[in-house]
């Protein structure tokens, strides 16, 4: 073998390790990464909508479902048909249809359904590397450990879950499971786009933890002291806020949660 091909495999070699140890190494991610990009961007007409118009809204679909009540009397009806009127003139006087806005109401309650829940497709099958606030959960019905990681301390105890794209349920591996509610952690491990709902009991009462992720635990490294305004979480908050204001659903004079 000549000394020029000799030269040439061991390049070839230490070429193909190096891309294998690129593809095993571990992607530190952030929440924001965890948000589909491409469901951020739809149509909505209600987000413009100032206090008065959308209770002007809310006016006209109460009272018009009051209507179809055969037991209403005709005062009822007479007074329910005139706050409807005058509901839709609010609306009118502001260059408003009111019909259909209202008719609209469930396609965008769909395209925000999507924006809450649709994960990263380039994510799946990755594996990560990702801080937050681990919750002790039941195990699964094959006595594997679970827990599940969000991205602030609080949620589903204090305050309500967050959207399932920004949820992962985690199963463990070793001997780590969470030894405190919102136990703050790194965990490393494989990430799967997979939705799931499990509901149990946190603090006071049963929570539905929906989850559009999730993630086979093979590293876990506890946090001393995760604040809320660690660099981290306000990265997470500016990557959120950058999307909505691509989406226009956040203008550029509210605030992000950057400091």
């Amino acid at each position: 073998m000549s000394i020029v091909s000799l030269v040439g495999r061991v390049v070839t070699a230490l070429v193909f390790c190096t891309t294998l140890a690129f593809a095993a190494e571990d992607r530190s991610v952030n929440w924001g990464d965890l948000v589909d990009p491409s469901a951020q961007t739809y149509e909505d007409p209600y987000q413009d909508l100032n206090g008065q118009q959308i209770e002007a809204l809310r006016t006209i679909v109460q009272n018009r479902a009051w209507l179809n009540d055969p037991t209403l009397s005709e005062a009822r009806q007479a007074e329910s048909a005139a706050k409807i009127n005058a509901a839709i003139k609010v609306l009118a006087d502001d260059g408003i249809n009111a019909d259909w806005l209202i008719d609209q109401r469930w396609i965008v309650a769909e395209r925000r359904e999507k924006a809450a829940t649709a994960a990263n497709p380039e994510l799946d099958g990755k594996n990560v590397m990702l801080s937050g606030y681990a919750i002790p959960a039941p195990a699964s019905a094959d006595g594997t450990r679970i827990a599940y990681l969000v991205p602030e301390r609080g949620m589903c105890s204090h305050t309500p879950p967050p959207n399932a794209n920004q949820m992962i349920r985690a199963r463990l591996t070793g001997d780590w499971s969470p030894s405190t509610l919102h136990e703050p952690v790194r965990l490393t491990g494989t990430l799967s786009v997979e939705e799931t709902k499990h509901a149990f009991r946190i603090v006071d009462g049963e929570v539905l933890m929906r989850a559009s992720y999730l993630l086979d635990v093979t590293g876990v490294e506890t946090i001393e002291v995760m604040r809320a305004d660690t660099p981290a979480v306000n990265k997470w908050a500016a990557s959120i806020a950058a999307r909505l204001r691509a989406s226009g659903q956040l203008k550029d004079d509210e605030p992000s949660g950057e400091d």
